[in-house]
């Protein structure tokens, strides 16, 4: 019998400074530059940034294979996806709970995701995301598979400027 992990951890580290990371994922513009997994774009629809405040955008499959997965799964092509923040500590910490409510078959519910962001001696930034497992061990592995895309999709846009 395989054990569900009860949270997953990806790290990475970016030659930008966390000032530029944060802006990256504190703002309308720079979520949407690297937010999506590839074969997927996002639109920010709500962005109250303050703990209380919400994240809400919509997610479309654009790629023949994402596409083709999300028909074959019985899912919609464009998802909109709901977060809110539970801390906001700029340019080091931020938290927020998603709401899982897209999944066929299964009940919606919240998941916490937490992020760190530590300088580097050399002026760059370690990031580390922590999540919550999902519901089963199928669907937190999409969480991981598309997370770590997404933060290395970050590290492609922070690498430009």
């Amino acid at each position: 019998m395989t054990t569900q992990p009860e949270k997953i951890q990806i790290e990475r580290s970016y030659s930008a400074a966390p000032e530029k990371i944060w802006e990256l994922w504190t703002t309308a513009a720079g979520i949407e530059s690297w937010w999506a997994p590839d074969g997927f774009t996002v639109h920010v629809d709500v962005l109250d940034f303050r703990v209380g405040g919400t994240l809400t955008y919509t997610m479309n499959a654009t790629g023949p294979e994402q596409v083709a997965f999300m028909e074959g799964a019985g899912m919609p092509l464009s998802t909109t996806t709901h977060k809110t923040f539970t801390v906001v500590e700029p340019a080091r910490r931020l938290a927020y709970s998603s709401l899982a409510d897209f999944i066929p078959g299964v009940e919606p519910y919240e998941f916490l995701t937490t992020v760190e962001l530590r300088p580097t001696d050399s002026g760059g930034t370690d990031v580390t995301m922590t999540a919550d497992a999902m519901h089963d061990p199928e669907w937190t592995g999409r969480l991981a598979a598309g997370r770590a895309n997404e933060m290395d999709n970050l590290g492609r846009v922070a690498g430009r400027g």
